[in-house]
């Protein structure tokens, strides 16, 4: 028996040994600055490398509405100088970030627009019937899965606008992409919000930033009036400093427009618009510019070159949601682009959760990871070479994609995720390094 007691610790001190050095060899072949498990090897910006820390998923909990008094407060649109850029980090033009002013609150819009968004009923009435229906109830509850830093605030509000470009600045982001509707048009929970555009590009210009419009399908939009649209945006728009364009191989600055679900109007069209040869063409014309459409399914880019498109973007967050959102279809996309001169631009975000407004769609969650998911989605872009990384987003919060500041906070009714052990800017800050690391990059392809 003490002989098979000495026979046993002997094996396990070897077998001990063995593990222990292979797990010193793994070690050695990681980089010295990636955390431990992070996928790729990539690891967050030193200061925040920590340990994942579960988050508990939150109740959606439909109230009555509640009832404010209005106290309206109006913007002043004004061509403020640029600040000054010391302890910033310069703009990068070819990061391009959605950003989203459909937001309202009392003091500046009279009631609570999108925070008080309705929960989306699903398709299939079998499987509705199993989930709450009604509004939520700003301010403690509000259409989000995340509490932003700066509350449910209105996007009327001149501090907010400022404090979104600080932050926006900070990340070293250059362009925003405006959600745009046309004039007296807006989405299903919103109300028109074309007014606020030149507050927008004044208070993008006063940081060195510019704006592109990411043009929604608004009602019965086509060829025609889409013309019409651009004609007007660059009308109004297209003399303001922060107005983004976009310099072409021949050396022309030219507007751009992402073009959201491009692919619910046919080819045949599009090409009506953006082939030369169109009847409705705004080629050669003093309204010409970069148009980008959006791929979801693997033929839409076959549709996109038949169009007359000047590129395409993937939009969503969720990777693996799209055959364009998945990542390891972007390689094959960028190749698809350079043969037929399309620009390819990849979309990253943060994660995904829209169970705030759509609370049977768990299966398209995306947990961030402490920032990792972002990092693996900010490599995989880099890896393909793109003119141009498209991220979604800064402020959508129903979907749950912003790298806007947000704070945990809970309540008898709910418990919002967070960024949580990092802090409200950890986005911001993930974003800065990265946008470091494509200027980097790009200059290096560019030899």
């Amino acid at each position: 028996m003490t002989r098979f007691r000495r026979r046993t610790c002997i094996t396990l001190g070897i077998v001990i040994l063995i593990v222990c050095s292979f797990m010193l060899a793994l070690k050695s072949l990681r980089p010295e600055t990636a955390a431990f498990g992070s996928p790729f090897g990539l690891g967050l910006l030193p200061e925040f490398q920590k340990v994942t820390v579960h988050q508990e998923k939150p109740s959606v909990k439909p109230n009555v509405k509640s009832e404010h008094r209005p106290q309206a407060e109006m913007l002043v649109s004004q061509k403020p100088d640029p600040v000054k850029m010391e302890n910033l980090p310069p703009p990068n033009y070819n990061l391009h970030v959605f950003y989203y002013t459909w937001y309202g609150n009392p003091k500046f819009d009279g009631k609570y627009i999108h925070w008080n968004h309705e929960l989306l009923k699903h398709w299939d009435a079998k499987i509705a019937g199993n989930y709450p229906t009604g509004k939520h109830n700003p301010p403690e509850d509000i259409g989000a899965n995340f509490y932003p830093e700066l509350g449910p605030y209105s996007s009327k509000d001149p501090s907010i606008l400022e404090a979104h470009m600080k932050q926006i600045q900070s990340a070293a982001i250059g362009v925003l992409s405006l959600s745009w509707y046309p004039p007296q048009m807006n989405d299903d929970n919103g109300i028109p919000s074309d007014d606020l555009v030149p507050h927008v590009l004044d208070m993008a210009h006063k940081y060195g930033l510019k704006v592109n419009f990411h043009i929604e399908p608004y009602k019965d939009r086509d060829d025609v009036n889409l013309r019409d649209n651009i004609i007007y945006i660059v009308d109004k728009y297209g003399n303001h400093p922060a107005f983004y364009r976009y310099k072409t191989n021949t050396g022309k600055n030219v507007p751009m427009f992402y073009i959201y679900d491009s692919y619910i109007t046919s080819p045949d069209k599009w090409a009506n618009l953006f082939m030369p040869s169109g009847p409705q063409s705004i080629r050669n014309t003093p309204y010409d510019g970069i148009f980008v459409a959006l791929l979801v399914e693997e033929k839409h880019k076959f549709d996109i070159k038949r169009s007359g498109f000047d590129g395409l973007y993937t939009y969503f967050a969720t990777n693996g949601f799209t055959y364009g959102s998945s990542h390891q279809h972007w390689s094959s996309l960028k190749e698809f682009c350079d043969t037929n001169n399309l620009i390819f631009i990849p979309s990253v975000g943060p994660g995904y959760i829209d169970t705030s407004i759509r609370p049977w769609n768990f299966k398209n969650t995306r947990n961030r990871i402490n920032g990792k998911y972002y990092e693996t989605a900010l490599n995989a872009a880099l890896l393909v070479r793109p003119s141009i990384v498209s991220i979604t987003s800064f402020n959508e919060w129903h979907e749950g994609t912003q790298i806007e500041a947000a704070v945990p906070k809970k309540n008898a009714q709910m418990k919002y995720e967070d960024y949580l052990p990092h802090k409200p800017n950890i986005y911001l800050e993930i974003t800065r390094k990265w946008s470091a690391k494509y200027t980097k990059e790009r200059e290096q392809w560019l030899v």
